[in-house]
């Protein structure tokens, strides 16, 4: 067997876990970005809208690029598709970081006005 052939078999055996998931990935996807749609119909939602769409964008070129590692075994594509998934979850971990923070600051104003009312009786 060739040196290249070789080398697109190990990629399309690499990537093959992704491949398998491409539809998965591009229904998140195509859901991600509808939602990102939908909550731009808001107004609060307006502000964040962006970050579900991106996250959709980013996730369908990654089942695109894996598909086309698997189909040629293209070493840039496998790359590609494989930091396309690392932003995507590099988006979604700074975001779940977000809302942690702004529900733990949520609680703690709560709980702050709910000790100030009940000092005044």
């Amino acid at each position: 067997m060739e040196p290249g052939m070789e080398k697109q078999e190990l990629l399309r055996d690499l990537i093959e876990p992704i491949y398998r998931a491409k539809f998965w990935m591009q229904l998140i996807g195509v859901m991600l970005i509808i939602g990102g749609i939908l909550s731009a119909l808001s107004i609060v939602g307006i502000i964040v809208a962006w970050v579900p769409i991106w996250a959709g964008v980013v996730l369908m070129q990654a089942a695109k690029a894996a598909d086309k590692v698997f189909q040629s075994g293209d070493e840039r594509e496998m790359k590609f598709a494989l930091s396309k998934i690392k932003t995507y979850f590099t988006i979604f971990g700074v975001m779940t970081l977000l809302y942690i923070l702004f529900f733990v600051g949520m609680l703690l104003f709560g709980a702050a006005s709910f000790g100030t009312l009940m000092s005044s009786y």
